[in-house]
C-alpha cells in the first residue's frame, strides 16, 4: 500500500509518502527540490556516484513511522544538502525548512 499525504510546516506543504513493502516500510518527506528518507536511502551512492546531479537529500535512521521521521534527526546527507546548511544531528523539520527556504530563494 502507498499513502501520500500533505503535511504542513510553517505555512509550506511537504508531501509525505509511505510505501509499505514486505518486511519494511519506505518513508519519504518530499518538497519540490529535495527529500528526506528513512534509512533505506543510499546516501553513499548519491554522494559518490551521483554527486554531479546535485540532489538535495538526507536520511534519518531508526525511524519506523512517518511520525518518527517527521520528528527525527538527520543521520547523513548529500553535498547539495550540506551546501544549504543541512547536517548530521539536525532535526528533520529544520532540514525541511532549509530546503524550503532554498527553494524560495531560487524562484
Amino acid at each position: 500500500m502507498i499513502r501520500v499525504e500533505p503535511l504542513h510546516l510553517d505555512g509550506d506543504t511537504v508531501i509525505s509518502i509511505e510505501c509499505q513493502l514486505p518486511k519494511t516500510t519506505l518513508l519519504i518527506l518530499q518538497t519540490q527540490t529535495g527529500y528526506i528518507m528513512c534509512g533505506a536511502l543510499d546516501i553513499s551512492l548519491l554522494r559518490e556516484k551521483l554527486q554531479h546531479r546535485g540532489i538535495i537529500a538526507a536520511r534519518a535512521v531508526g525511524v519506523r513511522t512517518m511520525d518518527e521521521l517527521w520528528n527525527g534527526r538527520i543521520e547523513s546527507c548529500t553535498q547539495a544538502a550540506e551546501a544549504i546548511g543541512i547536517g548530521a544531528g539536525m532535526p528533520v523539520q529544520e532540514a525541511l525548512r532549509r530546503i524550503l527556504n532554498a527553494e524560495r530563494s531560487t524562484m
